[in-house]
Parts: structure tokens; sequence; C-alpha cells
């Protein structure tokens, strides 16, 4: 029987990635070619699926973490988890970030001009989403090799991290409070 973390199963998920991507780019294309009328509520769409992408993997990644710190290093376990760590950025969370930022950005130039207080607010809470992304796609690599870089303790912590930034990202765009 075939394992998980075996190479052929992560070629397979690559692959399905790269259709999705390659999907996602030609809807968004199609989408944009419509004209900006019937184009906005389909990239709004586009966007909040990507979103939440890679949102479900910036909440999920720290309870790797967790319990890979808590698996003796070289082990099987730890093995697994590696690969699902490594699967988990590299498959759904970095292409949902760029989806995310990509067509983000498109809707804040598009539709607001790159103006007002809560867009900034927002925007300056979206990049630090994408550094705490970036501070996971390090520990992936970290722990791959076999690097423990963090207590369990503190992946428990770290896991609020994205949590606090989505709040606020999202009353930053729906209340719009300033």
């Amino acid at each position: 029987m075939e394992k998980q973390t075996d190479a052929r199963p992560g070629q397979k998920a690559a692959r399905k990635a790269v259709v999705a991507l390659v999907f996602f780019g030609v809807v968004a294309a199609g989408v944009m070619l419509a004209g900006p009328d019937d184009a906005y509520p389909w990239i709004k769409a586009l966007h909040l699926i990507a979103v939440i992408s890679w949102m479900a993997g910036m909440l999920y990644l720290p309870r790797l973490f967790i319990y890979h710190s808590d698996s003796a290093p070289g082990s099987e376990q730890a093995r697994t988890f590696a690969v699902m760590e490594e699967r988990l950025m590299s498959v759904i969370m970095t292409p949902a970030m760029v989806v995310s930022w990509v067509l983000g950005l498109y809707l804040a130039w598009s539709v607001f001009g790159f103006q007002g207080g809560w867009l900034h607010a927002k925007l300056a809470a979206v990049f630090a989403l994408s550094g705490v992304h970036g501070y996971f796609a390090k520990s992936v690599r970290s722990f791959g090799r076999g690097d423990y870089v963090r207590t369990p303790r503190f992946w428990r912590i770290m896991n609020e991290a994205p949590t606090l930034l989505m709040i606020a990202i999202v009353i930053f765009a729906v209340v719009k409070p300033f």
C-alpha cells in the first residue's frame, strides 16, 4: 500500500494544485475580460474563496507544529508531520495567499482606488498575516530538517496570531471603522 509520505501522492497533489491554479487564473482572466461591472462579484467571490483556503491552512499549520514538536526527531511520526506541513504550505497555503493578494489588490485598486483609512489598516493587517505566513514557511523547512525550533507551548500561543489578524481584517473590511 502506498503511503502519503511517499513521493507519488505528493506529485499527484502538486499536479492538482497546478490544475487548480490554472483554472483559477483562467476564470479570473475571463471574468476581468467581461468588464468591470460583471467582473466585480466574481472577483470578490474568488478572492473570498482564496482567503478562506489560506486561513484554513494558517489555522491548521500551527496545530501540526504542536504535534510535530511532541514527536521524537527522526521518527516515522515526525517524517509524516514534515510531509503534511510541507504539502499544506506548498499546495494550499502559498497558492491561496498569492491569489488572495492578486485579487485583493485588484479590488482595492479598481473599486476603492486604494483610498480609505480602513483599507490601509486592512492592508497593514494582511501584510502582518503574510509575515506570519513567511515565519510558518521558515518553520516548515526547519521541521523538515529535523530542527525543532520552538516548544509546543510556543506554537499554541502562535496559533492565535492568524486568528487575531483575521478578526482585525474582517472588521476593517466589513465595518470600515475609519
